[in-house]
């Protein structure tokens, strides 16, 4: 089994248990104890799961306070077919530009497959599946963020103005009847550009995102063609999303 095959069923183990300790994808897969530690990290380094003692949790398993968490399977498990379901409406060839939020992630390491598929991306995450991919991916040039994994900044700006894309997918912090939030402003004004050179527009979102609010909008709801969301939204945002023209896809 190749490796970037052995991090796929890895994550969909993840997927179905809730968590994989590094004996059982050692057992599971016939790998050294070795290989196993090193696929934990190098899927937690991407940001497609969390390190614990011993094995790996959901990404963003300690984002949230106990207190607050859900089930972290149910949550994985539903950004999962989020990105499946938008994968699917991506096409095999061309030019795609992929965020740096998680779930647009998850969508770009469905798209890894893809030969004649050109993916430009300011996720760090994404961009460290290199070495798993048959597409060709480019990452954006720019400054470096922790808090956001991501590439922004004035010379990100200027990368994109050089650029086209038959498609962009971009992530929210919080959508309302007003359009889409980001909660940092850098990587805000790089989703604005990236979404004024793109032909489709989508945007990948959970549905418990409707009316939250975050710091910054970044783009109207006339600046998107699809919106992927997890569930049915509020019937509120079904009337904005038609009047605007704005196609709804429930994964």
């Amino acid at each position: 089994m190749l490796t970037a095959e052995r991090h796929r069923a890895i994550l969909r183990l993840i997927d179905e248990q809730g968590r994989v300790t590094v004996a059982e994808i050692a057992a599971r897969f016939q790998v050294s104890t070795a290989t196993a530690r090193r696929d934990a990290v190098l899927l937690a380094e991407a940001g497609r799961a969390a390190r614990s003692h011993g094995g790996l949790l959901p990404a963003g398993f300690f984002n949230r306070t106990p207190a607050l968490r859900p089930n972290p399977a149910a949550n994985a498990s539903a950004k999962v077919r989020l990105a499946q379901r938008a994968a699917a409406l991506l096409p095999a060839e061309g030019t795609v530009f992929i965020g740096a939020g998680t779930t647009c992630v998850e969508v770009g390491r469905l798209l890894l497959e893809r030969p004649e598929l050109r993916i430009y991306t300011n996720s760090i995450a994404l961009m460290m599946l290199a070495g798993e991919t048959r597409a060709n991916l480019t990452i954006i040039g720019g400054e470096a963020s922790r808090e956001s994994n991501s590439v922004s900044g004035p010379l990100a700006q200027v990368w994109i103005d050089h650029l086209r894309f038959d498609v962009a997918v971009v992530g929210a912090a919080a959508i309302d009847a007003t359009g889409a939030q980001a909660a940092d402003l850098a990587e805000a004004a790089v989703r604005t550009e990236v979404l004024r050179r793109a032909g489709v527009r989508m945007l990948v979102a959970d549905a418990g995102k409707w009316g939250r609010g975050a710091a910054v909008r970044f783009a109207t709801w006339r600046g998107f063609s699809i919106l992927v969301s997890t569930r049915e939204l509020p019937r509120e945002a079904r009337i904005t999303l038609a009047a605007q023209k704005v196609k709804l896809v429930v994964a």
